[in-house]
């Protein structure tokens, strides 16, 4: 049946009036009230902080140590400083509040990877790397000793664009869980910083379009699987298991922050022996000055 040009007009006019489809609003997390005890009642008297600052000196530019100061942990774990410790700020070298500073960078490229301790009390120890050479040179980890614990922390491998380094982030997993595993017999220890992997489907926002990609391969995930099955505990799933949409990293690309489109890649691992004192492990989602969030651990010991 023919329609007439009047008919036609008055369907055209509807289309035009009817209202375009609004874009979901993202769901943004919400960083709970501070959990200052334990189960037990036990007050927190730990305050760490990790946070990778894509690049130390530009970090320090965006303010970054004024969020630190704010947050005031008693120590101060940071990852990929990409800066040799002759180019550190001043800033940063003179802060009063962390009398004991500690840095780690890669030998052959001082621009790439590194990792910094910063801490009120001093260690009764520090070491660098793992002991193996094949993956010291890169500057990715720093070890303190503590009367009650080992604190490591580390920026782990990245399987890469096209997990042209998956093999090598297999063989680094391997060898950091035996090295790991032979702290804690000495002491209990807390490992944190940004593991590079998002552990399930729940710690991402898209794991079906990333089972290719680098961070949630089903080898870089087992890993992780493989490493809280020898005597750790990932804290922030401890406490909040069912927890969605809270991650510590987003890309530059595509306004994916401000969409919440991101992945959980920084961690609180903890030996099972200090689960008794654990109050909090926050993730910082709101401080800005970097491609990831800050995270923060609040422990009894």
């Amino acid at each position: 049946m023919k329609r007439s040009k009047k008919e036609d007009g008055a369907a055209e006019e509807r289309m035009k009036a009817k209202p375009a489809k609004e874009p979901e609003a993202p769901i943004l997390y919400e960083d709970p009230p501070d959990k200052l005890s334990s189960k037990d009642g036990k007050e927190a008297n730990l305050k760490i902080t990790s946070w990778n600052v894509d690049g130390l000196r530009a970090w320090v530019k965006k303010k970054g140590l004024d969020w630190v100061r704010e947050e005031a942990p008693d120590i101060l774990c940071l990852q990929e400083t990409k800066c040799a410790e002759k180019s550190l700020p001043a800033d940063i070298t003179s802060m009063t509040e962390y009398p004991h500073k500690y840095w780690a960078t890669a030998e052959d490229n001082q621009g790439y990877s590194g990792v910094a301790m910063l801490c009120k009390n001093k260690p009764i120890k520090v070491t660098y790397g793992i002991g193996k050479e094949e993956h010291d040179k890169e500057g990715r980890v720093i070890t303190a000793e503590f009367p009650n614990y080992f604190l490591v922390t580390a920026y782990i491998p990245n399987a890469g664009k096209g997990l042209v380094r998956l093999d090598y982030r297999k063989t680094w997993d391997e060898d950091f869980k035996a090295y790991l595993s032979d702290l804690d017999k000495q002491k209990p220890l807390i490992l944190c910083g940004d593991l590079n992997v998002a552990h399930q489907e729940i710690d991402l926002k898209n794991p079906k379009g990333n089972k290719k990609n680098a961070g949630f391969t089903p080898e870089e995930r087992e890993g992780f699987s493989q490493l809280l099955a020898s005597g750790f505990v990932d804290s922030f799933r401890e406490l909040y298991p069912e927890q969605q949409y809270a991650y510590t990293f987003w890309t530059y690309m595509m306004n994916a922050r401000g969409k919440n489109v991101g992945w959980r890649l920084d961690y609180f691992v903890l030996s099972s022996a200090l689960l008794p004192g654990l109050c909090d492990s926050k993730i910082r989602s709101k401080a800005m000055g970097s491609d990831h969030c800050p995270i923060t651990l609040l422990l009894a010991t």
